[in-house]
């Protein structure tokens, strides 16, 4: 793929969310169009444990999400019994996404974490929901 200019990295993330400026043979793709305000990314929110913090972020159409910045708690859910607690988080024992973000303790969707309940899997996005729904490992 074809290098970025240094103006689409904000922090060391990717900013510019458009489409490659390379086709798949390697060819350019000649642009018809420039870029648009409504293609900029964000950068990452990298949720991890710690006292609850979280920010509002306007987005497209005036709609709002909830970006969890920091979280203690997750709404576990036991799908033997089918009951529903929230638990506290004590670590993070895994991620498939990314093996440093055990070290960091980033909650991401699919991470592995240890609760008061048991380990548990994240099954929502911390980053996009505001929240942490995780299911019991059994």
């Amino acid at each position: 793929m074809g290098i970025a200019s240094s103006a689409e990295y904000i922090g060391g993330h990717m900013q510019w969310q458009g489409r490659s400026v390379r086709k798949p043979s390697g060819g350019r793709y000649h642009t018809s169009q420039g870029k648009k305000r409504s293609e900029i990314g964000r950068a990452p929110a990298e949720t991890h444990i710690g006292e609850e913090r979280r920010r509002i972020i306007r987005t497209y159409g005036g709609n709002q999400k909830v970006r969890a910045l920091r979280v203690d708690y997750a709404t576990v859910s036991n799908p033997t019994t089918g009951e529903t607690k929230k638990a506290k988080i004590e670590a993070v024992e895994a991620n498939s996404a990314n093996p440093n973000y055990v070290r960091r303790k980033l909650l991401t969707k699919g991470a592995v974490i240890k609760t008061e309940m048991g380990r548990a899997r994240i099954v929502s996005r911390p980053s996009q929901d505001g929240v942490v729904n995780a299911v019991l490992l059994v």
